[in-house]
């Protein structure tokens, strides 16, 4: 359930309910945090999840007395990132920032026997920092004003090679890429890169026509007409770019997909860690200030519970399977 930008001056720091997520099964140390927390980042630094996470790393190191470390993990469609977590000591000092990627990715790599983690028991999701929309993007000397056009263009010139970018295998543009391709019976070439920003730099040099990422990387380029946006995943259209329809609209309702940046820590962190985790990650993301930089770069500020955190992760687990099954990622 999204709570909306309006309501965010009347529900100032209020804390959602209490989580849902993992149960304890260790005690909890005493005083925590009593050292610094790393916030690991499963992709370079300068996208969407980087800038999210240091807004929000800014706001809880001041809040609980001790540094919270962000550290890029890049790698795998953010597998190598995911994986740290997955492993490390359930003790609430090693949290992750991941985004909508994540649930694909893994359900990519669980198929193709290559996780290193199993996503369904080794996270607990500690909660939803906010929700952003996914935007499919051209390099502007692309002949098509929307991902219809582009089909048809593709269709009808075949000669025309053009390259589809990624953030990595069974990453979000690599899932949504493969299923343009069948849905609309083209052909493009993938080209996987370790973050957003280095993927948006190759678009803008044109040497990669199509791409994607959450709104906030690309929201300046495509005000500047640098980067053209041809679709949103989301729901309904985008408003702040209300002249660019949604997937549903230009008829590839199957790539209909809802973006978000969230919040995990490793399976059995004590339940009173957790608890913690999410009240200040909920008053990092509604705290004016934060808020404020959030809107501004097209994200809304959420904070929710562990339990909506991990519901949107198998939720979207559940709906991508049979499509990434049928394509055989690898």
């Amino acid at each position: 359930m999204r709570i909306r930008l309006q309501a965010l001056a009347a529900a100032g720091l209020a804390i959602l309910g209490l989580l849902a997520g993992a149960s304890a099964r260790a005690q909890a140390p005493a005083g925590y945090p009593s050292k610094p927390i790393r916030m690991i980042v499963p992709f370079a630094a300068g996208g969407t999840t980087d800038v999210v996470a240091r807004l929000v790393a800014q706001r809880m190191q001041e809040s609980m007395g001790q540094p919270v470390l962000v550290e890029n993990r890049a790698g795998a469609g953010g597998a190598i990132g995911a994986d740290a977590v997955a492993k490390a000591a359930p003790d609430g000092y090693t949290i992750m920032m991941h985004n909508l990627t994540f649930p694909l990715s893994s359900v990519a790599q669980v198929l193709s026997r290559r996780s290193p983690f199993n996503p369904d028991t080794d996270f607990a999701g500690v909660s939803i920092a906010v929700y952003v929309p996914f935007v499919l993007t051209a390099y502007p000397g692309v002949p098509a004003k929307d991902l219809r056009e582009l089909a048809t263009l593709l269709r009808s010139r075949p000669e025309l090679q053009y390259n589809f970018g990624s953030t990595g295998p069974g990453s979000t543009v690599h899932v949504l890429g493969e299923a343009f391709k069948r849905e609309a019976k083209v052909n493009m070439e993938h080209v996987g890169f370790r973050g957003a920003a280095p993927l948006k730099q190759e678009m803008l040099a044109g040497r990669i026509q199509i791409g994607g990422d959450q709104l906030s990387t690309s929201l300046a380029e495509i005000k500047a007409g640098t980067l053209k946006a041809l679709a949103t995943t989301a729901s309904k259209r985008i408003a702040v770019l209300p002249d660019v329809p949604t997937v549903r609209e230009l008829g590839f309702a199957g790539l209909e997909l809802e973006g978000w940046n969230g919040v995990f820590a490793p399976a059995r962190t004590p339940k009173d860690v957790l608890d913690r985790l999410q009240r200040e990650v909920v008053a990092a993301v509604r705290h004016p200030d934060v808020a404020r930089r959030l809107v501004e770069m097209g994200a809304e500020p959420v904070g929710s519970t562990g339990a909506e955190q991990d519901a949107i992760f198998r939720r979207q687990m559940d709906q991508f399977r049979p499509i990434i099954q049928d394509m055989k990622l690898e």
